[in-house]
């Protein structure tokens, strides 16, 4: 039996046609559902094919089927609060990256930063790294290219980190073979002379192309014999002097520390502390009142090549609104909305194995030299640039949180830190890879939730078509900027966001 039921949509319109695909119908549901109720009488779902009618006074009519409860479908029951996110299944497609994995196949298709530049010296010493669950060295060589090869020798397994690097290539100190910055074998001094060329040739030795931009190794660890373009982000145009990166470690799986990365709402909880104190004052002024002021901002999304533009909008403040947008290029980074001009911060997590990642903090300046102090709300992080964190505790001391402090009126206990320790302690908490069957998700949650879509839809059409997603010409990935600003009510935050930014073009 179908009937025709009104919601007004106003707050949550989304100027977009209703997709047949049932996870983008229900991300359209969650907040009206949320905000006015679900039906009482059964389960109800929309019927695709009739359910495209926008009227222009701000009321969808939507076109709904009754159906049993058994059958409503499982990416739908989240829209009315009664069942799971994600089942088991889909919960390891998006979390598994080792080898042969459908999303490790897809990821290793993308650049990724593996390491800063600054920590390798010509002719120095191999600097281990561990990407997808696999472990590697990186190294530069006499003519400072950088080479980055598997880290056991293909010989007997010995550790390349205890390679000797001279001559334009890593010497194993085992039984002196030695490999090129391309991965070739040129001595295998063992074997008999006449012999020598020839077998070095014949051996097998795993690498990888590198790039080195912003600040970072960049690898490419993919299946195509030719590398893809290298992404133009801003960050990667720039002198070396204008970017500053630094590396968290964290054991959870990379799922986590990605949509702790696109959580607004978090903030004005967890880092409710830090948003009040002189140092989060000094960096956001009279941001931190609104972004403090009100604690569950209206969602709104528009879909990008490269992922998506989240608007985090608040709009309990008096005569103003204010707007977080945030730029999500997938599948791994997030660009933290900020004033249109000065430095920046982008922020990516990248998979070391299933159970630990590494969580980059860049902070990058088009117009001049940066030295990380917009990233003091890191806190009194340990030093290292390479583990910031590395002094962060763990779940056997509740990562050093301080009940007397919280006693005194500090938010999260986690004290004289910044905000990534706090997002930190809060994912470990969850565990290594967190079961999302048992979540039960909110309004607050319809980023994750769209993340979470993409990146399922993303890997099963990568594994029909071995199309990498997000990519492409039309991905512009060079003009990405997320920004953050008040605005009268009557105005729209888009067309806010789209002045200020053409403001900063022509400046």
């Amino acid at each position: 039996m179908a009937i025709t039921h009104a919601l007004p949509w106003n707050r949550f319109m989304i100027p977009l046609p209703l997709s047949t695909h049932y996870s983008w119908a229900a991300e359209l549901l969650i907040p009206a559902i949320m905000k006015y109720g679900a039906p009482q009488a059964g389960a109800w779902v929309l019927h695709p094919s009739r359910a495209n009618y926008f009227l222009p006074t701000g009321i969808i009519v939507l076109a709904l089927e009754e159906i049993s409860k058994a059958a409503f479908p499982a990416d739908l029951r989240c829209a009315i609060g009664r069942s799971n996110m994600l089942n088991a299944a889909d919960n390891t497609l998006l979390t598994r990256i080792g080898p042969g994995t459908p999303m490790g196949n897809m990821l290793r298709e993308y650049w990724v930063p593996a390491c800063r530049s600054a920590k390798l010296e010509a002719d120095g010493a191999p600097e281990k790294v561990r990407l997808f669950g696999e472990n590697f060295v990186a190294f530069r060589a006499t003519d400072g290219r950088v080479g980055f090869l598997q880290e056991a020798c293909p010989h007997r397994c010995a550790s390349l980190r205890l390679a000797r690097n001279e001559g334009n290539g890593l010497r194993c100190i085992f039984h002196g073979w030695k490999f090129s910055v391309d991965g070739v074998c040129v001595d295998a001094p063992t074997e008999p002379r006449g012999q020598r060329e020839r077998f070095a040739r014949s051996v097998p030795v795993r690498s990888h192309p590198t790039r080195e931009a912003g600040g970072l190794v960049w690898v490419y660890m993919g299946a195509q014999e030719t590398p893809p373009p290298f992404p133009d982000f801003e960050f990667t145009q720039l002198p070396d002097a204008h970017v500053f990166p630094l590396r968290g470690i964290i054991k959870t799986n990379w799922l986590q520390g990605l949509e702790a990365l696109l959580d607004s709402a978090h903030v004005t909880f967890l880092h409710a502390t830090n948003l009040d104190s002189a140092v989060g004052r000094s960096l956001f002024l009279e941001e931190s009142d609104m972004m403090l002021g009100d604690g569950a901002p209206v969602f709104e999304f528009d879909e990008k090549p490269y992922g998506f533009t989240e608007g985090a909008i608040r709009t309990e403040l008096g005569d103003q609104d204010y707007a977080r947008v945030r730029e999500v290029a997938l599948p791994f980074f997030s660009f933290i909305p900020a004033a249109p001009t000065g430095a920046r911060i982008v922020c990516c997590s990248i998979p070391i194995d299933d159970e630990t990642t590494a969580q980059w903090y860049i902070s990058y300046d088009a117009d001049a030299p940066v030295d990380g102090s917009n990233l003091t709300l890191m806190g009194n992080w340990s030093g290292d640039p390479d583990h910031f964190n590395s002094d962060m505790g763990d779940e056997s001391n509740l990562w050093h949180q301080d009940r007397e402090a919280m006693k005194a009126g500090h938010w999260s206990g986690i004290v004289n830190r910044g905000n990534p320790y706090e997002d930190f302690a809060v994912q470990e908490s969850m565990g290594t890879i967190v079961d999302r069957s048992r979540e039960y998700l909110g309004t607050c949650d319809r980023v994750i939730y769209r993340a979470r879509r993409m990146l399922l839809d993303a890997v099963r059409s990568y594994q029909t078509t071995s199309t990498v997603p997000f990519t492409g010409p039309e991905a512009d990935l060079r003009n990405i900027r997320a920004l953050s600003f008040a605005y009268p009510k009557t105005e729209n935050w888009r067309d806010v966001r789209q002045a200020l930014l053409t403001g900063h073009e022509s400046a």
